[in-house]
């Protein structure tokens, strides 16, 4: 997993590629707590002395520092819950307040101009922040046949808003401990990707 992160507008896949994979890193951990061989790759990760080196660092000393039913423990406790989890880690519940409200709509409707469908299993509502990470890592790769302007676009609209705060709230959860240096490398992504698709507009 690379530590640093170029960020988008630049004319090479190797960035574009470094971009996916820590969008998608990220989508895995938030969709689903890491079994125990993730969570041994996981502790083998080196950072550098970059901020998102260092979370990347702090992450697998976490991960090191943790079995696979204590993370799951964690996962359930932060997004599943009795009832609810410390978190609702959806759009329209950052933007809203509510759940399923107009923000959803609004993704359901550009998720269908894009061709993308929920896969089979899932049952969370699309605006969850691992489906969105998702997305942006398949158009950071190329699987979708997106403008750079429409990626931004979509940033801007669907991530932006809400996505960093999201990652501050995991960061201060009371559960949280794995989550939480894997919160702060979400932070940095959303903060250095909106800065970069500030550059290159």
């Amino acid at each position: 997993m690379p530590a640093s992160q170029p960020g988008p507008g630049r004319a090479s896949d190797e960035f574009d590629l470094m971009r996916s994979e820590q969008y998608r890193f990220l989508s895995r951990l938030l969709a689903n707590p890491p079994d125990a061989a993730t969570l041994e790759g996981i502790s083998n990760l080196r950072g550098d002395a970059t901020a998102m080196g260092q979370a990347y660092a702090a992450l697998a000393r976490a991960a090191a520092q943790s079995s696979a039913a204590q993370v799951e423990r964690e996962y359930f406790e932060l997004f599943i819950g009795v009832g609810r989890g410390e978190l609702l880690p959806y759009a329209s519940f950052y933007l809203t307040g509510f759940l399923n409200e107009r923000p959803l709509a609004e993704l359901r409707g550009e998720l269908k101009r894009l061709g993308i469908a929920r896969a089979q299993g899932r049952h969370e509502p699309e605006d969850h922040i691992a489906l969105l990470f998702e997305v942006m890592g398949q158009m950071a790769a190329g699987e979708l046949s997106v403008a750079p302007a429409d990626q931004a676009a979509f940033f801007r609209r669907h991530v932006a808003p809400w996505a960093g705060q999201c990652m501050d709230d995991l960061a201060v959860a009371p559960s949280a401990n794995f989550y939480r240096p894997l919160a702060e490398i979400g932070r940095l992504l959303v903060d250095i990707e909106a800065r970069a698709f500030a550059l290159a507009a």
